[in-house]
């Protein structure tokens, strides 16, 4: 079996976050499997509306080879509604009751850029990342929100709000700006006693498409924050747009940036066909090239 082969075919250098107590390695890159609940996610094959299809979804990614669920419920994509904080605690709640009912074990983080709706969840749920796409820019307590909680955090890049980020986003660099919002944001964090950090350059969030593909291309530079690096560009507009092509028929290229993302150094693909990024991880491994 391939996960039993020597270390030499993974990283040299040791990535862990540690979650609940437990601590996860990351050596080995890992797939994190989106469940929205949400009625209007960008990509109609993600949505989970009834407990049924929740747990169904979440049944068929974990056998599938998932380590983590990435859990939404608030779709973030370009000019989405609005939500109320209310909405967004309800449904999450009924998606965790679902999910720790059926699978009490499996690493869960919540895809919300408030903090008060982290507080509430993971008091009553228990230890969970916290995926902000905001980087903390949309909620000026959720740094503090994470040191008091001491979870993980996935410190994303967005250059405006989901409602207008995609409204002529310009840079004159646009992977100078990205690593310098993050490693200020890394070392406020640190500062703070936050150990557990994940980072995201944030694929189409304040981006257009040569965006996009320029941050890419300099992808293992953002290795130098000494972070585990999570990317997330399952079936977005980078893809299906340039191929004139639907988000339902973007799965062929999402492997291939997902192959790319791999061989610099992404340590968590975060998808929403877990399967097939489960074995971009096992055949990119055994090429040797992970940076």
């Amino acid at each position: 079996m391939l996960f039993n082969q020597p270390e030499k075919y993974f990283f040299k250098k040791r990535r862990t976050i540690q979650l609940d107590g437990k601590l996860i390695s990351l050596e080995l890159p890992m797939v994190m499997g989106i469940v929205n609940i949400t009625p209007d996610s960008f990509f109609e094959g993600s949505r989970c509306n009834t407990e049924k299809e929740i747990i169904e979804s979440a049944r068929r990614m974990i056998n599938d080879g998932a380590s983590f669920l990435d859990l939404g419920a608030y779709s973030t994509r370009p000019g989405a509604a609005e939500v109320s904080v209310s909405d967004e605690i309800e449904r999450l709640d009924f998606a965790m009751n679902a999910i720790r009912a059926h699978f009490p074990s499996v690493p869960i983080s919540i895809d919300t850029f408030r903090s008060e709706v982290a507080k509430e969840i993971i008091s009553k749920h228990g230890p969970c990342i916290i995926n902000d796409i905001s980087g903390g820019t949309l909620d000026s307590n959720m740094f503090a929100t994470v040191a008091e909680l001491k979870v993980p955090y996935i410190l994303m890049h967005i250059k405006g709000t989901p409602q207008n980020m995609q409204e002529n986003p310009t840079y004159e660099d646009v992977f100078k700006e990205t690593l310098h919002f993050l490693s200020e944001r890394v070392a406020t964090l640190r500062s703070m006693g936050v150990a557990d950090i994940i980072i995201d350059p944030g694929f189409g969030f304040g981006k257009d498409i040569d965006h996009n593909y320029q941050l890419l291309n300099k992808l293992d530079g953002f290795k130098i924050l000494e972070a585990p690096i999570l990317v997330g560009i399952s079936r977005k507009s980078m893809i299906y747009k340039p191929l004139n092509i639907s988000p339902q028929e973007a799965l062929n290229g999402t492997t291939v940036i997902n192959t790319m993302s791999l061989i610099q150094g992404a340590n968590i693909l975060r998808v929403h066909d877990v399967k097939e990024a489960v074995e971009c991880v096992q055949i990119v491994s055994m090429t040797k090239c992970f940076k």
